[in-house]
């Protein structure tokens, strides 16, 4: 066929195989191959079932999200995803590795699922501060009920192979090793039976009225309200899933598709995302050379104390500090955790103007030091410093770290120009 794809029929049985290294992702070339071997298997008069695999380590890891934010190259992955569930022919997905994001949603298009026990499937675009946007959160609900879709996609951690079976997730195991062949035979036991063609959209029952409590979307927003503070994609998906249990299911799909927008476009994303990347960089960074996240960290915290403690000194109070801080996505009492103790006087009442200035000098002071210490060479990237006050100094992720902020908001991010930086701020609190 190609050089991502191969096509074999066995008894029957037609196994279409994806093979792009390293992780299979579903990228433009993958995504017309998939079309193009469910086309030519489809047609195929020998073939009375479908096996999609993927070579290499893992099934689709998901989608390439190299592709976020260019122009959207066909077939885009519903279009991929409606073909497969619209073949005539059962598809059965045969998952290793990973099947997470895209690469589930795909699985969940095939109407059955067959994973080896070391496999695991999920839906993480909480993490990127997303959305699953090609029907998760219209097809999850309807395998496993909204109060563990809510849990499941909120969360986004992967869910082992077992565990997805008992939940409904997947259909069945095969022995580790042993893949290929429990996929082939699987499917010829599913033709053998005269098994129906499960979709999963026509699947009801988990989100029929009165096979779950009314109250389930409110408590769930009630019990995680502290882990979701700031967080844009938590509600978005909560919104989602209420559309999984209310609406017909394509309008459903339109309105997961709208919530998906909204989310790729936001800011929060954006700093998700950002920090998604600017991770993988920093690992490779802090293991090879002599940066510590540790020395990245204590600078920011310092800095940011000191900043702290002149405003306390020039009259603003330390509760105001703390509440500004706690605003913008630090944990409360954040100056105690810095070393600085806010005493209990109560908040001044600023006007909002004034908490904005006041909040800008606090994070200017950060992005200010950590362009120092890339001047100085103790990181070699802006990106590492924004994953160490992330990871160790509690800077919200859906902020992105200081040097990101800095970058948005127009700061130089050199050393060497502090001040102009600095004036640029100044003028900006005064208009």
């Amino acid at each position: 066929m190609d050089d991502i794809s191969r096509i074999a029929i066995e008894d029957a049985v037609g196994v279409l195989t994806i093979d792009s290294p390293p992780v299979n992702a579903l990228g433009t070339a993958v995504r017309r191959a998939l079309v193009s071997g469910i086309t030519q298997l489809t047609q195929d008069d020998t073939v009375s079932a479908i096996v999609i695999q993927c070579a290499g380590r893992t099934f689709f890891a998901g989608a390439d999200i190299s592709e976020f934010g260019k122009p959207p190259q066909s077939p885009n992955l519903p279009e991929v995803l409606e073909h497969i569930e619209n073949c005539p022919k059962p598809v059965i997905a045969a998952i290793h590795g990973t099947a997470l994001g895209g690469g589930y949603e795909l699985a969940l298009n095939c109407h059955y699922r067959i994973a080896v026990p070391s496999a695991k499937v999920g839906l993480p675009e909480v993490k990127l501060g997303l959305l699953p946007g090609a029907g998760g959160t219209q097809r999850l609900p309807r395998l496993v009920g909204p109060k563990i879709a809510l849990e499941l996609i909120v969360n986004g951690d992967p869910v082992p192979a077992p565990k997805a079976l008992e939940l409904g997730m997947i259909d069945a195991l095969a022995d580790e090793g042993q893949l290929h062949r429990m996929a082939v035979e699987y499917a010829r036991s599913v033709v053998a039976q005269n098994l129906p063609l499960y979709r999963v959209r026509d699947r009801g029952d988990k989100i029929a009225p009165g096979s779950f409590d009314p109250k389930l979307f409110d408590e769930f927003r009630r019990a995680n309200a502290s882990a979701m503070r700031g967080f844009k994609a938590p509600e978005h998906i909560i919104r989602a899933i209420e559309a999984a249990v209310s609406l017909p299911f394509d309008d459903g799909i339109a309105r997961e598709r709208a919530l998906f927008g909204e989310l790729r476009e936001s800011p929060e994303s954006d700093a998700q995302r950002y920090y998604f990347f600017a991770k993988r960089k920093a690992d490779k960074s802090f293991a090879n050379s002599d940066a510590s996240e540790d020395i990245v960290a204590d600078r920011m915290r310092k800095a940011l104390a000191d900043q702290a403690e002149a405003a306390i000194s020039g009259g603003t109070s330390p509760r105001q500090i703390d509440d500004v801080l706690y605003d913008y996505g630090f944990p409360p009492d954040y100056l105690q955790t810095i070393g600085v103790n806010p005493g209990n006087a109560p908040a001044s009442g600023a006007t909002a103007k004034a908490d904005e200035s006041l909040l800008t000098s606090l994070l200017f002071s950060v992005a200010k030091e950590g362009a120092r210490m890339l001047e100085q060479g103790i990181v070699p990237h802006a990106s590492d410093i924004d994953v160490a006050a992330i990871h160790c100094c509690h800077w919200p992720v859906y902020k992105g770290g200081p040097m990101f902020w800095a970058d948005r908001a127009g700061a130089p991010k050199k050393a060497a120009e502090p001040d102009r930086a600095r004036a640029q701020f100044d003028q900006s609190e005064v208009n």
